[in-house]
C-alpha cells in the first residue's frame, strides 16, 4: 500500500469513526423515546401515537444496521472484495426503505379500521408526547444529517428520522384540534398522512437503491454526450462496449474500449490519461477502466451483448463435446 494510499484509508476510517459515534448517540436517544411513546400510546388509545412509536422502533434498527453499515464500508479492499465494501450501506439502505413500504402498509390497514370504529384518544396526552418527540427527532435526524447527500445508507437513516419529525407534528397538530373539538377520526387520518410520506419517502431510496444494485447508468449521465466527449479527445477514432455505473451514491466507475490507430504504448497512455481526467471532471467518474483497440476491430454495438457471447461459448462447448465423442 502507498503513502497516499494509507493517507486516504486512515481519513476514511477517522470520517467512519466520526459517523459512528453520531449514529450511537441517535440510536440511543430513539430507543429510549420508543418506549416512553408506545407507552404513551396505549394508555392514550392514539393511533397517532402509536405509529410514530412503531416507525420510531424501525428508526432503532434502521440507525443499528447504518451504524454497522458504516463501519464494514470502511474497510479497504481485499484479494476477495477488489471494489471494497461500498455496497453494504446500499444492501441496508435496500433493507430500510423495503421496511419502511411495508411499515405504511401496516399503517393504512390500521387507520381504515379506527375510520370504521373511531375510539376515543387522550389528546392531552397525544399533544405533550408529540411536542417531547419533535425535539428527540429533530436532534437524532441533524446528528445523521451530516454526509446523507452523498451517501445513499445515511440518506435512508436520515428519512426514517424526517418522517418521524413531520409525523410527530401531524400527531400534535391531530391531538390540538380533537382536544378542541373531540374529532377522533383526525387520529387515523393523521396515520394515514404520515403512512403516504414514509411510502414516498421509501419509494425514491428502493428505486436508487436497486438502480445502483443492477449497475444502471446515474440518472445524470447521458451516455450519448459521454461518447460524443470521449470522441472529441484528440487520438480517438471511436468507443464501444462503455458501461457506467456506480459502487454508491457517490462513487462512479466506468470502463469503455477506445479505438485509435495504432500507436505506440506511450501514446496509448496519454489517450488513456486524458479521457480519464475528461470523465472524471465532467460526469464524477471515480475510476475509468479504458481498453485501447486497433480501429480495424469497430465492433456492431455501442454496447456489449453478453447473450451473444453465452451463445458463442455454449455453441463452441458443443462443438468440443462433438469432438471428443467422435
Amino acid at each position: 500500500m502507498t503513502q497516499t494510499d494509507s493517507h486516504t484509508h486512515s481519513h476514511l476510517r477517522e470520517a467512519a469513526n466520526q459517523t459512528t459515534q453520531r449514529l450511537s448517540l441517535s440510536l440511543v436517544l430513539t430507543l429510549v423515546f420508543v418506549i416512553i411513546e408506545a407507552g404513551a400510546g396505549i394508555f392514550a388509545n392514539s393511533l397517532a401515537l402509536l405509529t410514530d412509536a412503531a416507525h420510531n422502533l424501525t428508526d432503532v434498527i434502521a440507525l443499528g444496521l447504518t451504524w454497522f453499515a458504516v463501519r464494514v464500508t470502511a474497510q479497504p479492499a481485499n484479494a476477495q472484495k477488489t471494489y471494497g465494501y461500498h455496497r453494504a450501506g446500499i444492501l441496508v439502505a435496500l433493507l430500510n426503505s423495503t421496511t419502511l413500504v411495508l411499515i405504511s402498509l401496516g399503517i393504512f390497514y390500521e387507520a381504515y379500521r379506527r375510520f370504521i370504529d373511531p375510539p376515543e384518544v387522550q389528546s392531552s396526552i397525544l399533544i405533550g408526547v408529540g411536542l417531547l418527540a419533535v425535539v428527540i427527532n429533530l436532534v437524532t435526524a441533524m446528528l445523521v444529517q451530516r454526509g446523507s447527500q452523498s451517501d445513499l445508507n445515511l440518506r435512508s437513516a436520515f428519512v426514517h428520522l424526517m418522517g418521524d419529525v413531520l409525523s410527530t407534528v401531524g400527531a400534535v397538530i391531530a391531538g390540538v384540534i380533537i382536544y378542541f373539538t373531540g374529532a377522533n377520526w383526525l387520529d387515523p387520518l393523521v396515520s394515514v398522512l404520515i403512512g403516504f410520506l414514509i411510502l414516498y419517502n421509501a419509494w425514491g431510496i428502493l428505486r436508487d437503491a436497486v438502480d445502483i444494485l443492477l449497475e444502471a447508468t446515474p440518472r445524470d449521465v447521458n451516455i450519448k454526450k459521454m461518447v460524443d466527449d470521449i470522441i472529441q479527445v484528440e487520438g480517438v477514432l471511436g468507443i464501444h462496449d462503455i458501461h457506467v455505473w456506480s459502487l454508491t451514491q457517490s462513487l462512479r466507475t466506468m470502463s469503455a474500449h477506445i479505438l485509435t490507430d495504432d500507436l505506440h504504448i506511450s501514446a496509448g497512455a496519454q489517450i488513456q490519461r486524458q479521457v480519464s481526467e475528461m470523465v472524471r471532471d465532467r460526469y464524477n467518474i471515480a475510476h475509468a477502466t479504458l481498453q485501447l483497440e486497433c480501429v480495424d476491430c469497430f465492433p456492431d454495438s455501442l454496447y456489449c451483448d453478453l447473450n451473444c457471447q453465452l451463445h458463442v461459448d455454449d455453441a463452441q462447448a458443443q462443438h468440443s463435446v462433438q469432438h471428443s465423442s467422435r
